[in-house]
């Protein structure tokens, strides 16, 4: 990973950028081998009951990002996440997006078609809408649930309104263990990256905060690491999928950082290695594992792939 300590805007060869007609939130990559350019879904976020999924993919060979018009299709409301199945090995495409329901589709080479619908809501004919989800069985916490993580086989952790870090073992379910809990009161925690090459580790965001906090299951309530570079408030972060020491993260202040962590931190804290700046707030962010030289983000109505 090459190191970069100036803010730059990437040379043709290591950006390439799809405009869509409408404004994008939620962003997935598969990480299936059966095809020949990863495929990538990106959501509309447009505040009315009609919204779009689309799937595209990457020729990294043009530096192109080609479009399938028969994978497109009608979402109701904005999805608020989309997750490819993560079995890179399964055929066809199963994909998962959350809006008031969780919905499962399957994405064939030139159709895709709806499998399940599930409702969280046992009582009513309406139900508020699912902010995130995984591919497991998801235990609630007092307050709301804004994203989990799985870790290593059977164990996921989950953050929520009120504030918490928690870890659940589904060998024992009446149990979890708080790691973390924000330092000031009633502050929600948004976003949870668990990382993959070292499950010691995972990373969380505070809501309306510039901070990515780095967590060591190993030492509760104590962060390892708090990353205070962005300008304002931080929406995603993905760890890397080869690295174990880097993580990006992208937030409001249009910003995409790479980060190294240290063996141990400074007084001064932690500079990123590599800044890249986009032209608005960026929404979301994913990692590619399936070509880790690669990070997609996602600001306005853009999807952009940078090469690292």
């Amino acid at each position: 990973m090459e190191r970069s300590s100036q803010e730059s805007h990437l040379r043709s060869e290591n950006c390439v950028t799809y405009e869509s007609p409408y404004p994008l939130y939620s962003m997935a990559i598969s990480s299936s081998t059966q095809h020949h350019h990863p495929r990538i879904a990106i959501g509309s976020f447009i505040e009315e009951l009609s919204n779009r999924v689309d799937i595209v993919s990457f020729d990294e060979d043009a530096l192109a990002i080609r479009t399938h018009p028969s994978l497109s299709f009608d979402h109701p409301y904005p999805p608020t996440k989309l997750m490819f199945h993560p079995n890179s090995r399964t055929s066809p495409d199963h994909l998962a997006s959350s809006g008031e329901y969780l919905r499962l589709w399957e994405v064939r080479d030139n159709s895709i078609q709806p499998l399940s619908v599930l409702n969280n809501s046992k009582t009513s004919e309406f139900c508020a809408p699912l902010t995130s989800f995984d591919w497991n069985e998801l235990i609630a916490h007092d307050k709301e649930v804004y994203d989990i993580a799985w870790g290593e086989a059977g164990v996921f952790a989950s953050v929520s309104a009120d504030g918490s870090v928690r870890i659940f073992d589904l060998r024992d379910k009446e149990h979890s263990t708080i790691i973390y809990e924000s330092p000031q009161p009633d502050t929600p925690l948004l976003r949870l990256a668990w990382n993959k090459q070292d499950v010691r580790y995972m990373a969380t965001i505070l809501m309306d905060s510039n901070k990515i906090v780095i967590l060591d299951i190993r030492s509760p309530t104590m962060p390892v690491a708090e990353l205070e570079r962005h300008r304002a408030s931080v929406n995603a972060i993905s760890w890397a999928p080869q690295s174990s020491r880097h993580i990006c993260s992208g937030g409001d202040d249009s910003q995409a950082l790479i980060w190294e962590l240290p063996t141990l931190a400074g007084p001064n804290g932690i500079d990123p290695m590599s800044v890249y700046l986009a032209s608005s707030e960026i929404n979301q962010l994913q990692w590619s594992a399936a070509q880790p030289e690669w990070i997609a983000i996602a600001f306005s109505n853009k999807l952009q792939l940078l090469k690292v």
